[in-house]
């Protein structure tokens, strides 16, 4: 079965990569119609996530919000898939990090560096486009997938831009490997947690909000300067991506400190454009 399923997905990431952008977009156009209109895909979770965080919001406001989110999800999709046949050159011009010298310092002084972007735009190609900008090695952390061939093509794929995929459930493993060695830790910050004991509980959004604890612990552990990596669509098909410095020495903080600098740099970027998050998560599942 796992066979029959990397088939197809081979053949729809061939397919994809065929079309040119305006053609990929037509298609976009149509799984955002399909995902808004027919399917509905995760509709409640969204709007009940809209309302919680923005109970001021007009109908008609709260309706043109909905429409961007299927909007940006369905161009995250087809964007993900396109990027296992874009050429380097592309995705440096389509993902661009706008200031890599506020990160090139710490690496070149033998500092390692954690970056922590979240699902907001494009957060697919936040995995490829860093390799591009730094000489030093980026270690990407992610959820293995359970299908074997797959997860194996997307270490492969991630590679050719000098990324290596780490599991998330190695965390500890890598970092020891690589304590000698500067390179950027990538770790997206803004899943719901599956342990509440273990949580960063912050006000985030107006709500009471669980928030994992890997980054700040390895931060802190390591003293490692950590990044919040804000990424912007100029326009469609087109990002900016700015590290944004948010503390340079984590372990002089008070526990919990570098999660709230994290929380409140990530609420900005939505407060400014909340159709870009993903909101279609189940991000506050977890009560205290």
């Amino acid at each position: 079965m796992d066979l029959l399923l990397t088939g197809v997905f081979l053949f729809f990431v061939f397919l994809i990569g065929l079309l040119p952008f305006p053609l990929l977009y037509l298609l976009s156009d149509f799984g955002q119609f399909f995902l808004h209109r027919i399917m509905g895909y995760r509709k409640k979770v969204i709007l009940s996530n809209l309302k919680a965080c923005f109970p001021g919001l007009e109908e008609h406001e709260l309706d043109v919000i909905v429409g961007q989110v299927y909007k940006n999800l369905a161009d995250v999709i087809a964007e993900g898939i396109k990027g296992f046949s874009m050429l380097k050159g592309t995705v440096k011009k389509r993902h661009f990090i706008i200031n890599p010298e506020v990160i090139e310092p710490f690496l070149e002084q033998g500092k390692s560096v954690i970056a922590l972007p979240a699902h907001f735009n494009n957060w697919e190609w936040g995995s490829m486009s860093p390799g591009l900008f730094t000489k030093h090695p980026i270690i990407a952390f992610y959820k293995p997938l359970s299908n074997t061939y797959i997860n194996r093509f997307m270490k492969w794929s991630r590679a050719k831009f000098r990324t290596t995929l780490a599991s998330i459930y190695e965390t500890s493993l890598v970092f020891e490997h690589h304590a000698n060695t500067p390179s950027v830790y990538i770790m997206a910050s803004d899943q719901s947690p599956s342990n509440a004991s273990k949580s960063y509980w912050i006000k985030f959004l107006g709500r009471e909000t669980a928030f994992l604890h890997g980054p700040e612990k390895y931060a802190r552990m390591y003293n490692y300067p950590v990044m919040y990596v804000d990424v912007q669509r100029v326009k469609r098909g087109y990002y900016t991506l700015e590290a944004v410095l948010l503390t340079d020495d984590p372990a002089s903080l008070p526990e919990g400190e570098l999660t709230l600098m994290y929380a409140e740099k990530l609420g900005e970027s939505i407060r400014k454009n909340p159709g870009s998050w993903l909101w279609s998560h189940k991000r506050w599942k977890l009560t205290r």
